[in-house]
């Protein structure tokens, strides 16, 4: 390795995570010269990392944990990562990581700190929040974000205007780059199934926070009128998460002949592509890979007025925006497409030609990196 080899770190909560939403751009840094070290909390998959030609260290990050002795244990283990790698750049990635990292370099004076966030955070969904909880936050983040090396990548405008409003962060230190990107060519535009029942589809973690409830409801108003010419398909596993539905409750769900619940699946695309409708009525998202993935293979779309979900839609063009926590607004638009194929069809044009305009994993990662080196 030449002297002049830059080593890039990227600090991400859990490493399953990494390979699913960061692994193109730390090729493409690695691809340009840099030294690319992941550090992430070990779930099995540092092999895997480590096969790409990428370095890997663990990380005491744990996504569930919020008590005091786990945090003192997240920022220490930070700090020895740091001294350990000595990062020319660090790029944190998702809340914890971006918060406790960005503390971490702001007093080891770390001059390239680049934060991704790509979601504000429980801290944003959780009724239970009290002003006190959200005045220490905001102190902490007004602290850890306010270095003069501190940059960030976000990925709706919400959040854009609100990492503002909650740091007093500077227009000019912000890259706002929607959601993740991937490899269009590995999602073509393919056209709706032509036999079998109209298949509605919500793909994610099995979390509340995710809509699951409202997505059941719908699915329960439209089984009695529709009855075996849908079917209502829920995809995704369980999580160690404060709001995971358990899995007793989505089996009793299938058993009543409600939903469809597949688990998690390895291969997403061939699951949009068996279905006609994606429905997606998630509380809050940072901009979801779900929607991302149906708009490229050319699905018309159903979600949620919320932060990053409705970055993802044009209402009435490419699907339809219904509000929050509302089953009967979701039925009523799925109901006119399960209705109308050429809408449908339309609709699911649309998508992909939005795809093709904003969704490139070559054009998120040009982007990032000349970020790096701005």
């Amino acid at each position: 390795m030449s002297a002049s080899t830059k080593t890039l770190l990227i600090l991400v909560n859990v490493d399953w995570f990494f390979l699913s939403h960061r692994l193109p751009i730390a090729l493409e840094a690695k691809k340009r010269g840099y030294r690319v070290v992941i550090a992430a909390d070990d779930t099995g998959k540092a092999k895997t990392i480590r096969a790409y030609g990428l370095e890997f260290v663990p990380l005491a990050v744990k996504r569930t944990e919020t008590g005091i002795l786990s945090n003192l244990r997240a920022l220490k283990s930070i700090f020895k990562v740091y001294r350990k790698v000595k990062p020319d750049v660090i790029h944190n990635v998702s809340i914890k990581p971006v918060l406790y990292g960005s503390f971490i370099a702001r007093l080891m004076r770390k001059k390239t700190v680049v934060n991704a966030i790509s979601g504000m955070g429980y801290l944003f969904t959780n009724d239970r929040n009290n002003g006190l909880i959200m005045s220490v936050y905001k102190l902490f983040t007004k602290f850890a974000f306010g270095g003069k090396s501190n940059k960030f990548i976000i990925q709706n405008e919400t959040d854009y205007n609100g990492l503002i409003e909650l740091s007093g962060v500077k227009e000019s230190k912000i890259l706002l780059i929607p959601g993740s990107g991937i490899e269009l060519s590995d999602f073509p535009y393919t056209k709706e199934p032509e036999i079998g029942p109209i298949k509605l589809l919500l793909h994610a973690r099995m979390l509340w926070d995710k809509g699951v409830q409202e997505f059941v409801d719908m699915a329960r108003i439209l089984k009695t009128e529709f009855k075996e010419e849908i079917q209502c398909i829920l995809c995704g596993g369980t999580d160690e998460n404060r709001t995971s539905i358990p899995e007793n409750q989505l089996q009793e769900w299938q058993k009543e002949g409600i939903i469809n619940w597949i688990g998690h699946q390895t291969d997403i695309k061939s699951v949009v592509q068996d279905s006609h409708i994606i429905v997606f009525p998630s509380y809050r998202e940072g901009f979801p890979k779900a929607l991302i993935e149906a708009s490229a293979i050319g699905r018309p779309i159903i979600t949620t007025d919320a932060v990053g979900c409705r970055d993802a839609v044009n209402h009435q063009v490419n699907g339809f925006i219904v509000p929050l926590k509302n089953a009967q607004a979701l039925a009523e638009k799925a109901r006119i497409l399960i209705k109308d194929k050429n809408l449908r069809l339309k609709m699911g044009i649309e998508s992909r030609k939005i795809a093709d305009a904003r969704y490139s994993i070559q054009d998120v990662c040009n982007q990032t990196i000349e970020f790096y080196q701005s």
